[in-house]
């Protein structure tokens, strides 16, 4: 594979524990491990780039087109009130994507995620959240490499 890596970024080092869906040579689709967020996603850019302007044009659509497919994937498993689509990189320069469920019952709606919180966490309501995990996984999956990408 043809990247380029920054000894020094996490996301061009990805850890040991992280839970990879899917992936490409270009890009890679994680399911955060975020107690609070079942169904959290993050897309990574492979080589190591700061801002979608630093892709080549087609780079950028793949990259989109693979954003947007984790996001129906998530609407349709997660049945989120709202996705969230966050591209940030402030504190860690690599070019990535949030695609986040959100739901008017969670612990920061209408905040953003790393807001202030507005009430405590429902235990109960997460444990359903999570056990839509797997079907997740196998979406997200069925969508970028299944016959009919997204892209």
């Amino acid at each position: 594979m043809n990247r380029e890596i920054k000894q020094d970024c996490v996301l061009c080092q990805p850890s040991l524990d992280e839970q990879v869906v899917c992936q490409h040579e270009k890009w890679r689709v994680i399911l955060v491990d975020d107690a609070l967020y079942p169904g959290f996603c993050r897309v990574v850019w492979q080589r190591h780039a700061a801002e979608m302007t630093d892709l080549s044009l087609p780079d950028r659509k793949e990259l989109m087109g693979v954003v947007l497919s984790v996001e129906v994937a998530v609407r349709d498993v997660m049945m989120p009130d709202k996705v969230n689509l966050a591209s940030l990189g402030n504190m860690v320069p690599h070019l990535h994507w949030h695609v986040i469920p959100r739901f008017s019952d969670d612990v920061h709606f209408p905040e953003s995620i790393w807001g202030r919180g507005q009430r405590e966490p429902d235990a109960a309501i997460l444990e359903k959240r999570r056990i839509r995990l797997p079907e997740l996984k196998t979406t997200i999956k069925r969508i970028l490499e299944g016959p009919s990408k997204a892209l």
